[in-house]
């Protein structure tokens, strides 16, 4: 009975001595595969848990939580969640391939170290060529994790202003009020303005003659303003009770009376519209002009608290 346990073991020592570098290789290849597997599986499990849940199919506690999200909300966070699950998956298996192709080398006998060196004044160059592109994807992931803006958010970006409708990586698109859609690189924003983010409110200057009337025009403003957030067409999307906070500028011709309507988030526009609409009759009725010099009745988005 021994003899084949030591035949077998010569064999297996016979084997690992010709083949030993190969069978190193192969394991390193399978523990690679399984490591990988198990990583990338670990993350899209947390990202479908996500979604199923803001979907509206996963457990009772994160369906109460979803909920109470919009849909436009609701949407934002499975983009955000898909992106961040999208950088995690990229990430480990660059970084474990990464690992697994320097171990390999070690075993064929080759100087990681010069390698790495070479690697490194490659790199660098490659680095110095695309700065741009690097710039562009690390502002990307500043914005998703920051949560700047979001699918659906009405925002100003300087050189766009518009709906959001894609935030990527390294591109940001936006569409405009008269429907061109802007391509804009993450790298390039410096500013951004959400109107979709806080507490916004519609503030408007109502600019009447000196001579006017000030206690009855703040009196029928605040009127129209109440009866112009009643509107079928907006009154969803009004947030809160009207202010006139009454004198806002005075001058030698003109006194500007301001009024402040708190809205829901990305309703700014509507919502001002059916203001102004109700304002301007309820003036003519009352008999009391807007000023002739400048604009009327100014407009201004406020998302402070």
């Amino acid at each position: 009975m021994s003899a084949p346990n030591l035949d077998f073991a010569a064999w297996v020592s016979d084997v690992w001595t010709n083949w030993h570098t190969l069978i190193r290789i192969v394991a390193i290849l399978l523990v690679t595969l399984v490591v990988r597997s198990l990583a990338l599986v670990s993350v899209r499990r947390v990202v479908t848990s996500i979604v199923t849940g803001v979907r509206g199919k996963g457990s009772k506690t994160v369906d109460k939580k979803a909920r109470t999200l919009s849909p436009l909300d609701n949407e934002r966070l499975i983009q955000r969640t898909s992106t961040l699950g999208s950088v995690l998956s990229n990430f480990t298996t660059w970084s474990i391939n990464v690992i697994a192709i320097t171990m390999i080398l070690q075993e064929l006998g080759v100087q990681v170290g010069a390698l790495i060196a070479g690697a490194g004044i490659l790199g660098a160059a490659i680095g110095f060529g695309s700065q741009s592109l690097v710039k562009d994807l690390i502002s990307g992931l500043f914005i998703v994790f920051e949560d700047q803006f979001g699918v659906g958010d009405s925002v100003d970006l300087g050189d766009a202003k518009g709906v959001v409708e894609t935030v990527g990586l390294r591109v940001t698109q936006v569409r405009d009020g008269d429907g061109t859609l802007w391509y804009l690189r993450n790298g390039e924003i410096i500013r951004v303005g959400n109107q979709s983010q806080g507490k916004p409110k519609v503030v408007l200057d109502v600019v009447v003659p000196y001579d006017t009337d000030v206690d009855a025009a703040v009196a029928v403003i605040g009127e129209a303003v109440r009866s112009g957030a009643k509107n079928p067409a907006v009154v969803d999307d009004i947030a809160g009770d009207a202010e006139v906070w009454g004198f806002n500028s005075l001058s030698g011709d003109t006194v500007a009376i301001r009024v402040v309507q708190p809205v829901k988030p990305g309703r700014n526009d509507g919502v001002a519209r059916a203001i102004r609409a109700a304002i301007k009759p309820a003036l003519d009725g009352a008999g009391i002009k807007l000023a002739t010099t400048g604009n009327a009745i100014h407009v201004v988005v406020n998302n402070k608290g």
